[in-house]
């Protein structure tokens, strides 16, 4: 890779495209019948992503205390959306795994998201959606995110 000066125009075309995806984004959990917070949200696509997982590794990649994800993990089980369950390869640990109403959701909350970002875009010219498209894949290998949910980067909300 290469490193280049970026013209001033181009970070405030993504800070505003960013702020309108954050808004699909919130509103996709309203239109869902769920008192769930775009926090516990991150939290239920990362666990979705990864099938299981373990609470150190949920805290480090939310980037919060591991205190603050037991609290979210607590409020996401009483709402029946993730399971905790034993570690057989180590007692001391629990994994964390989506339920049938978590997947549920996460399902939900997504097709909401694509059929508002498909509405947006159906309405832009055939020649920019393919240059939007890639550019956004370049853009999201750059910061290390990868279309296939290998891995990925989440959103700081």
């Amino acid at each position: 890779m290469h490193d280049l000066e970026v013209d001033s125009t181009t970070v405030e075309a993504i800070i505003v495209a960013s702020r309108t995806l954050v808004a699909i984004a919130a509103r996709s959990l309203v239109g869902v019948d769920s008192e769930v917070t775009l926090g516990q949200y991150r939290a239920l696509v990362f666990v979705a992503t990864r099938r299981q997982v373990n609470l150190v590794d949920l805290a480090n990649d939310l980037r919060v205390h591991p205190a603050s994800a037991t609290r979210m993990c607590d409020r996401l089980v009483e709402k029946g959306l993730i399971e905790r369950n034993g570690n057989p390869g180590d007692r001391r640990q629990h994994i964390i795994s989506l339920s049938k109403a978590g997947s549920e959701l996460v399902a939900k909350v997504t097709q909401i998201r694509r059929d508002e970002v498909n509405r947006i875009i159906s309405r832009m010219p055939a020649d920019i959606c393919d240059m939007l498209t890639r550019s956004l894949r370049a853009f999201s290998e750059a910061a290390d995110e990868s279309i296939d949910g290998e891995r990925f980067v989440l959103w700081p909300f």
